[in-house]
């Protein structure tokens, strides 16, 4: 099947072609469709399988320009986040004039107010800075068509349950609701079908999508001996671009000081880094000028940067979906990916849990 089959415009395929998509993924086919009908979906699909495309590309085919309201929400957990949905927006926009603002915090909020007072025709918020919106009455829900709760499940898990169904009662009662998520749990399905009207729910259960590219591999060190033991792995591996995770922000800051002062290009990026040097620090990733970024969590949802090649888990993840989340980052669009992950005697637990949820022994890595 192809996006043609999926009655997509000839020109959003055209840009698609550009940016050497070609074919739709299993949770495109299988949403788009639904999603061009009006009706209300949720879709689950591990991460790096096209979900923002899947609700993309039928909200903006099905878009209305002269309508001088806000056509379509979508509220996501992150920054980051909110800025990748609007990059790729705007890259299919360009046949249609569509007019996309991105709401977050960290941002002067009266340029945003400003903008608002245009017609915009999407809005891609983080549910605290929409709020902020709503309170100052600087934007109207009224008259939304569409809204997406995107990666819904991070968004409950960061504690944005009473704000998302505060911004619920700003819209109006006719409208599709859209949630798409990796994993849709009981608490991500009561949230969806107390405001979803008769849902199609759309479950893409493939054989490790995202982990077939990607080999993954295990160093057994100590704490004392991990930060020599990825040195000698960075030197050895010298990967285009590679992104490293860190448990907390303090260990995040103390490694880059670390490899900064070994030679390595490297940045960091987490929560108390503000917002304008953030984008500073992705634009230079993106670009390649840095080789290695040093982060939090913050980086493991949703963000799809071309080339990179390597993940470390310097620090081991709490659980299995943040593992795939994590080494997600990499192996992306049928690209080859590489893992490494870090692991003392105290981890040993948590790697084997990881092990048996992913149906794969991690195999050694010797340094």
């Amino acid at each position: 099947m192809c996006f043609k089959e999926l009655n997509i415009d000839e020109n959003l395929i055209n840009i698609l072609n550009k940016n050497g998509i070609k074919n739709p993924t299993k949770i495109q086919k299988e949403t788009i469709p639904l999603i061009k009908n009006n009706l209300d979906v949720i879709g689950e699909a591990q991460t790096g399988t096209g979900k923002t495309l899947a609700f993309l590309l039928p909200i903006i085919d099905n878009i209305h320009l002269n309508k001088k309201n806000i056509s379509c929400l979508i509220l996501t957990p992150t920054r980051e986040l909110a800025i990748q949905i609007t990059n790729e927006a705007n890259k299919l926009a360009e046949y249609k004039n569509i007019n996309i603002l991105s709401c977050y915090g960290g941002k002067d909020i009266s340029s945003q107010v400003n903008k608002l007072k245009n017609n915009m025709n999407i809005v891609v918020a983080t549910p605290g800075r929409l709020i902020d919106h709503i309170n100052r009455k600087s934007i109207d829900l009224s008259k939304i068509d569409t809204v997406v709760l995107d990666e819904a499940d991070e968004m409950l898990f960061m504690g944005f349950k009473n704000d998302i169904e505060k911004i619920m009662t700003y819209l109006p009662t006719k409208r599709q609701t859209l949630c798409f998520s990796a994993t849709i749990d009981p608490k991500v399905k009561k949230l969806a079908y107390k405001y979803m009207k008769e849902p199609v729910f759309i479950s893409i259960k493939s054989n490790n999508i995202t982990l077939d590219n990607i080999t993954q591999e295990v160093v057994f060190t100590t704490d004392r001996q991990k930060q020599n033991d990825l040195i000698k792995c960075l030197e050895k591996d010298n990967p285009f671009l590679g992104i490293i995770f860190c448990r907390t922000k303090a260990r995040v800051d103390k490694l880059e000081t670390f490899l900064s002062q070994n030679g390595f290009l490297c940045d960091k990026l987490h929560s108390d880094i503000k917002q304008s040097k953030r984008e500073r620090i992705m634009k230079s990733f993106k670009d390649a000028k840095i080789q290695y970024l040093i982060a939090t969590d913050v980086m493991s949802r949703g963000i799809d940067i071309n080339g990179v090649t390597h993940i470390y888990n310097y620090d081991i993840p709490e659980n299995t979906e943040s593992y795939i989340h994590r080494i997600g980052r990499c192996g992306r669009a049928n690209e080859k990916g590489y893992t490494c992950l870090f692991i003392s005697d105290k981890n040993k637990n948590t790697l084997k849990e990881i092990e048996e949820n992913i149906k794969l022994k991690i195999n050694e890595r010797k340094i």
